[in-house]
This record gives structure tokens, C-alpha cells and sequence, in this order.
């Protein structure tokens, strides 16, 4: 199988003192002290072969925090698609697909009406509002999925580990692997992503807010075949995720290396990355800390307007109508969507309005554990990952 992933030599990064690994949960950082971490990182390299190399050294300190390196192999997806529903330009199916053996990723597939050839294919992962209603299920994860399959993307919205579907079944977001599991399950959705017949490999896309940014950013950073990131209200340099599937491993310091959620935000570059960011959560200081960073990293490749950040002073946490607004157009540019019968020249906003919002009984891909192949592990066993 061709390989995928960045290559992770093994470069330690001198001048942080030796230490054993440190989890940095929630606000780990003060502001102050964010803004000073940034600063010391930044002193590391000041070229882009320096960049390079500690770009290295924090995706294999992901990997290896998050117990995947070596990579787990690649064994059989089993995909499973069904239960079509034809909406006005796009359907909308079941799909599963078998990340590890007798582990299954749940979720929906989005596909546009009336289009042709390969199309851009765009990963959903979601963050962590609970309810009846929470997770892929949300009204707003249905809007932005269905009005990209309108304009001609694949989009595959996913589970987290002890949401929807995965929790129904049984399975608990307090599993001690979920870090490992969503970060592998992201790789693997690109697998799956690849092995539907109208999706162009050469252009995905991933977008996701809060804990769903999380899986953007992790996944953009070890997987080069992301082509467009969109991490929504959750690249911050002081908050490093309070969820123990962001930050529950030592994926950001150990005595070789520290890093943070903005460092690992721009392995992005080159590639198109759109941070959105709210005066209402932690992602406030956004336009003049993170923002800067991360475009210096950009002009070390010459690409500093593939670096962008749409701000919303007065906005809150989520993934709202203005937020959504906001990564539309980014899609359309860097993915080569097509906006027509979407976007209305008048307002200058994309129109939602033909998306139909269905019940959460309507997106089940499994109703119960017999419906499930008989090798299904049992919920919250251990998914042997070697």
C-alpha cells in the first residue's frame, strides 16, 4: 500500500529539559504563559529546513503519545453502505467501515445529485454537545454536510467513539484508547473515503468544530493526503483540549519535545488551512497569537494567504450559520466546488434552505448489537491495535 503519512525520523529537539511525559489538559497554559511557550518554540527554527525538522519530530511525538507508531496495519475496511435517501441535489446513505478488527466507525455519507466523475471528498468529524440530538446528529453538522454534497462534494460525517451510533450500541466515551481509536478512525475514514469510486483522492477535505477541530488539526498534522483544513473554535495556545480524547495521552511534552495545539495546527502548511475563532471561548486571541504563528510557518513555504483566519468577536463556542458561512466559500476555492443554485449573489450567503434535517432513527446505521457482523467486538473491550 502506498505510503501516506509524513515520514517521522527520529530528531530530538534540544534546548527543553528532560522531563517525563506530561499530560497538558484544558487550560495547561496561562495566556501569558502560552503566548511565552509560542515564543520559545518559534526560537527553534528560524528557515524552512529548521521548520522541517521539527515538524518531524512533533508528528512522530503524536504518534507515538497517542500509541500509534508504528502505525497499526491497514487491514480490511468491510465497508458497509445502505439505506439511501434521495433529498433535493444530494442523498444522503448509511456507511460503516471496520477500522480495526471487530471495531466499527459509524456514520453518514453525503453525495451530490446529478454530478459526474470524481468529486472532492470531505470528512465531518464532530465535537462533543451531547443529547438526543448530539454529535454527527446535530442539526449544524446535517446543514454544512448536506449544502457541501450540494455543490459536488463525498462528505462522510463520523462518530466519535460513545456518540450516536457507537454509544447506542453500547460503546462509552470514557474508553481509555478514545485519543488513539479517533485519531486512527480519522486515517481510516480517508481509506474509506478513497475506496468510493466518485471520490477524487487528491482532493480532501476535513472540517470540525471544538473537539471535532481537534480531529481536524491531529489528523491534518499526520496524514499528508489532507488537502483543505477547516479547525473550528478549538486552535488555541493556552487550552489544549479538556476531553481526555485530546488530551488524555502525551501527545503534546515529553522530555524531548513541548508543543501545543497551534504548533500542531500548522504542520498544516503548505496546505490550505482556515482557523475560525470567537470572542466567546478560548479561541479569543486568535487574530494576534495563534494566527501569527502559524503564518510565519506559511511564508517559510511562500504561502502565507493559503493561511487564513475568519474571526467572529461577538460569537460563541459552536459551529453556527456565520461560522458555517465562513468555511463555505474556503471549500469552494481550495476543493474547486461548484456554488451554483447554492450561493445567492444578493445576500452573499450560501442558502440552506433545501436541506432536509432527518431524525436520528432515520441516520441509525445499526439499530441493535444482532444487526452488527457476528465478529463485532463487544462495547468498551480493548481494540487490539498490533
Amino acid at each position: 500500500m502506498k505510503r501516506i503519512l509524513f515520514s517521522v525520523a527520529l530528531i530530538s529537539i534540544s534546548g527543553v529539559a528532560a522531563e517525563k511525559p506530561t499530560l497538558c489538559v484544558g487550560k495547561y497554559h496561562s495566556e501569558a504563559e502560552a503566548v511565552a511557550q509560542l515564543k520559545r518554540m518559534g526560537a527553534t527554527y528560524s528557515n524552512l529546513n529548521q521548520w522541517k525538522a521539527r515538524a518531524a519530530a512533533v508528528r512522530q511525538q503524536i504518534l507515538t503519545g497517542a500509541n500509534l507508531n508504528p502505525l497499526p496495519i491497514r487491514t480490511p475496511l468491510n465497508s458497509i453502505i445502505k439505506n439511501k435517501r434521495i433529498y433535493d441535489g444530494y442523498t444522503v446513505e448509511a456507511a460503516t467501515f471496520e477500522a480495526r478488527p471487530g471495531y466499527f466507525v459509524y456514520g453518514n455519507l453525503y453525495r451530490p445529485l446529478g454530478r459526474t466523475g470524481k468529486r472532492p471528498g470531505i470528512l465531518c468529524p464532530h465535537g462533543h454537545a451531547r443529547g438526543p440530538e448530539g454529535g454527527r446528529l446535530r442539526s449544524d453538522q446535517q446543514n454544512r454536510c448536506a449544502t457541501l454534497a450540494r455543490m459536488g462534494a463525498v462528505v462522510f460525517s463520523y462518530d466519535m467513539i460513545g456518540f450516536g451510533d457507537s454509544e447506542h450500541l453500547g460503546w462509552s466515551h470514557k474508553h481509555p484508547q478514545a485519543l488513539t481509536l479517533q485519531t486512527w478512525s480519522s486515517i481510516r475514514a480517508i481509506d474509506f473515503m478513497e475506496t468510493l469510486p466518485d471520490v477524487d483522492e487528491k482532493k480532501i477535505g476535513v472540517t470540525g468544530c471544538s473537539g471535532g477541530g481537534t480531529q481536524t488539526f491531529l489528523l491534518t498534522a499526520v496524514d499528508d493526503r489532507v488537502a483543505v483544513s477547516v479547525p473550528v473554535v478549538m486552535v488555541s495556545a493556552h487550552f489544549f483540549g479538556g476531553c481526555h480524547c485530546e488530551s488524555g495521552m502525551p501527545i503534546h511534552k515529553t522530555g524531548k519535545l513541548e508543543t501545543n495545539n497551534t504548533e500542531i495546527a500548522a504542520l498544516a502548511a503548505p496546505r490550505p488551512l482556515l482557523l475560525i475563532s470567537v470572542g466567546g471561548d478560548w479561541t479569543k486571541n486568535t487574530p494576534v497569537v495563534e494566527y501569527p504563528y502559524i503564518r510565519r510557518v506559511y511564508k517559510f513555504f511562500d504561502k502565507e494567504s493559503s493561511a487564513e483566519n475568519a474571526h467572529f468577536p461577538n460569537q460563541k463556542h459552536g459551529y453556527q450559520y456565520l461560522k458555517r458561512q465562513a468555511m463555505y466559500p474556503f471549500m469552494v476555492k481550495h476543493l474547486g466546488l461548484d456554488r451554483s443554485g447554492v450561493y445567492d449573489k444578493s445576500t452573499e450567503l450560501y442558502d440552506e434552505n433545501k436541506n432536509t434535517i432527518e431524525k436520528v432513527a432515520t441516520m441509525r446505521t445499526f439499530n441493535t448489537l444482532d444487526e452488527m457482523p457476528k465478529h463485532a467486538l463487544k462495547p468498551g473491550a480493548a481494540v487490539p491495535l498490533r
